[in-house]
């Protein structure tokens, strides 16, 4: 008991490390702790890393580092929502690696699909799942209808969360930013435009914002 004690009260420094940008050792310190918070402020920092820091080469390591991290929070308390959010974060990403017909025979959509919902089943008003599930939808859908159709994607289910995610958390920069992004691939620039521009005015409390909004102004840059 003194050990998770511990645990929990220490987790708030692997969240101080990620906000300062520190990210791997975030995810060590948070390996160490080994708490189903500390586990997916791990995984946290593990795809913050890869997203953010790593070489191109690092990259699925990293983001495979993240998957076991979240794995473990969840096996250590299955009704965490972090930790299916945080495995849905790393798999997404690990499926861009391996590619679409890699990632289908591995079933790889359904097992995010269901983190995603997971997560927002314990936590309803869990905006960052929102938004990756929007993602989720508008990435199957952009590779095609029969993609699309066997996985069960719907692009008109894409803005609905994005606006829901927004309205939940109107000064998440990454939110914007992918919203942002969605717009501008779907013809909509005005639209994504007025997203890259308010994530620019949004004051940027964390490493991972202030990396987003340097984002927000290259996808802006491209915009004009």
């Amino acid at each position: 008991m003194a050990a998770l004690a511990l645990g929990l009260a220490q987790a708030p420094q692997v969240a101080a490390l990620l906000d300062a940008g520190r990210f791997q050792e975030a995810y060590e310190l948070g390996l160490k702790l080994g708490t189903p918070e500390a586990l997916a402020l791990a995984a946290k920092g593990a795809s913050f890393y890869a997203l953010y820091q790593a070489k191109p080469e690092e990259k699925r390591a990293w983001f495979e580092k993240a998957e076991k991290a979240a794995s473990q929070a969840i096996a250590k308390a299955p009704d965490f929502p972090e930790g299916y959010f945080e495995r849905a974060r790393a798999l997404g990403r690990l499926s861009q690696f391996k590619g679409i017909l890699e990632a289908l025979a591995e079933g790889l959509a359904p097992r995010i699909k269901g983190d995603l919902e997971k997560t927002l089943k314990l936590k309803p008003d869990h905006a960052g799942a929102m938004v990756a599930l929007a993602l989720w939808h508008f990435e199957l859908v952009q590779k095609g209808w029969l993609v699309a159709a066997t996985q069960g994607a719907e692009g008109s289910r894409v803005e609905p969360l994005m606006q829901k995610a927004i309205e939940l958390e109107p000064d998440g920069i990454i939110h914007r930013v992918e919203y942002a992004r969605v717009l501008a691939a779907w013809g909509k620039k005005e639209g994504a435009r007025k997203q890259l521009e308010t994530a620019l005015s949004l004051p940027a409390k964390t490493a991972a914002d202030r990396y987003d909004q340097e984002r927000a102004r290259q996808e802006l840059a491209k915009l004009k």
